[in-house]
């Protein structure tokens, strides 16, 4: 069956997020199994490290989110499905699985969709457009988050006959591995951040926008100093602006209004994720909306470092609070300020043991590996 099994994902751009990188382990996963993989996308930072010989990958404006380029993609996709036989059409996002419904819909193929987030409506219209997520014969969510978001808001279209599970995101626990990174490459990185002093490391890993609560950090971290009574860590602010100029300066005056200027940093970019987690000793994910999976707390577990998050979305199902890392109450910078006091206090025997525990936890719920094989393995029961 799998030698006859010919997979087609078709995703907007194949960049770094959670979805592109899932598509990605995805598709070379199933060429390692024998089966025929194919990626649609209209390009990405993540092209670069597709093995062509593995994965055949086509160009197509996929992004677009325009009526007649839907229109014209879905007519392309017709024609590579014929010409390739493929068997799946696998979307991963809801412009594309407009155009991969219709095709599906003309070669009677199957169809399959990833819901990756929320997607947000404010009227029937853009509800209906996000419906053509549920509209597969295999819904995957991505998290128990998801799947209970799609049966409160999208139960009007689901198809009885079709069926809706949740599959884990999956990261590569060899890679995000504390154990691979040397003290060499650690003393680099701090020399590029422009770190000399020996304190401690606070590390939020984000986009620069403002549901993933940049600025309810600040104020957490002005409360912690003020109760403190000095600057006791460093702060790195880890994530482009992607063009939100007038939000990055917002942040920065607010980092000046705290007087916090040799304390707070903001990196745009770091090209070794697993470093900067390494090379720091708290991780925050402070979103003041629900994180879908919420892949920097499961990142920061598998690198054994400690992991805040606030008390929503999928990092409710990704820590074991108290013993894999800490909740605080969403949108309370006190809540928040009160769990980074408390890490700070905590011996160093007790941070090891929450470290080793985050990486059982990771290893055995959410790495890449599963992901990929529980994809699979309903790829297949859907063509049985």
């Amino acid at each position: 069956m799998s030698s006859n099994l010919k997979v087609l994902q078709v995703i907007p751009k194949l960049g770094y997020g959670g979805a592109e990188t899932g598509c990605y382990d995805v598709a070379h996963y199933l060429s390692e199994n024998n089966c025929k993989s194919f990626i649609v996308t209209s390009g990405g930072e993540l092209i670069k490290f597709v093995n062509k010989k593995k994965v055949k990958l086509i160009r197509l404006p996929v992004q677009s989110k325009n009526p007649l380029i839907i229109l014209f993609n879905s007519i392309v996709l017709i024609l590579i499905i014929l010409i390739y036989d493929i068997t799946i059409v696998h979307a991963r996002s809801r412009a594309p699985a407009w155009s991969c419904l219709l095709a599906t819909k003309v070669t009677r193929r199957k169809f399959v969709t990833t819901f990756h987030g929320t997607y947000n409506f404010n009227s029937k219209i853009k509800k209906f457009y996000n419906s053509v997520m549920v509209k597969s014969h295999l819904v995957i969510a991505g998290s128990n988050f998801i799947f209970s978001h799609i049966k409160e808001n999208y139960s009007d279209y689901l198809n009885t006959g079709n069926k809706l599970l949740v599959i884990f995101r999956g990261i590569n626990i060899d890679y995000f591995d504390s154990s691979t990174k040397t003290e060499t490459e650690e003393k680099k990185l701090l020399k590029n951040w422009n770190i000399e002093e020996n304190k401690k490391i606070i590390l939020l890993p984000g986009r620069l926008t403002s549901w993933k609560g940049q600025e309810l950090f600040l104020d957490a971290v002005n409360l912690a100093n003020t109760q403190l009574g000095y600057e006791a860590f460093y702060v790195i602010i880890l994530g482009s602006d992607q063009g939100r100029d007038l939000y990055k300066k917002r942040l920065i005056r607010l980092k000046e209004q705290y007087r916090m200027t040799k304390q707070v940093k903001f990196i745009d970019h770091c090209k070794d994720m697993a470093l900067a987690y390494k090379v720091s000793d708290i991780i925050v994910s402070s979103s003041i909306e629900p994180e879908a999976f919420g892949r920097v707390a499961v990142e920061a577990q598998a690198m054994e470092k400690i992991i805040i998050a606030s008390n929503i979305g999928g990092s409710n199902e990704t820590i074991i609070n108290g013993k894999t890392g800490f909740l605080f109450n969403s949108g309370d910078s006190k809540s928040l300020c009160e769990k980074i006091l408390k890490v700070l206090n905590l011996d160093d025997t007790t941070l090891k043991t929450i470290g080793i525990e985050g990486r059982k936890n990771i290893t055995k719920k959410f790495n890449v590996e599963k992901m990929c094989f529980n994809t699979y393995s309903e790829y297949k029961k859907l063509i049985n």
